[in-house]
């Protein structure tokens, strides 16, 4: 195990929407908080979250996931110019999202284990540590 869990957001709202693999993040997320692993998010990560759960089911429910966040102790990485350059030679690379690429590029940077069930992060795997979720 690397020195944290970066979960990306196709893991949190899996978990949250309470979709196959909810279960597993569940259990990763309980393991992490005995073992005092930290719980790690991509700013970037945190904005689709915000966007797509307001789009799909409101402000009320965008803000319940905001403190279920909180209350989940994570930390939400920022995103300096070094990570976006970074982001941005993996995407010339790999057919993955940009988005990906800066959880690719935060993992990188704080030798993270990213947390998902998103098939293309298969593209990466050789790049970083990942903890599937299906």
């Amino acid at each position: 195990m690397k020195s944290g869990l970066l979960f990306d957001s196709h893991a949190l709202l899996a978990f949250f929407q309470k979709e196959n693999g909810a279960k597993v993040v569940y259990n990763i997320l309980e393991k992490s908080r005995r073992q005092s692993i930290d719980r790690l998010i991509c700013v970037i990560n945190l904005g689709e979250i915000i966007y797509m759960t307001k789009k799909l089911f409101g402000d009320k429910k965008k803000l319940e996931l905001l403190g279920r966040i909180h209350q989940l102790s994570f930390k939400v990485l920022p995103v300096p110019d070094s990570l976006v350059y970074q982001a941005a030679e993996i995407k010339a690379e790999y057919p993955i999202s940009y988005a990906d690429c800066l959880v690719v590029a935060c993992a990188q940077e704080h030798d993270a284990t990213i947390v998902t069930g998103d098939p293309e992060f298969k593209h990466v795997e050789h790049l970083v540590s990942i903890e599937w979720i299906r």
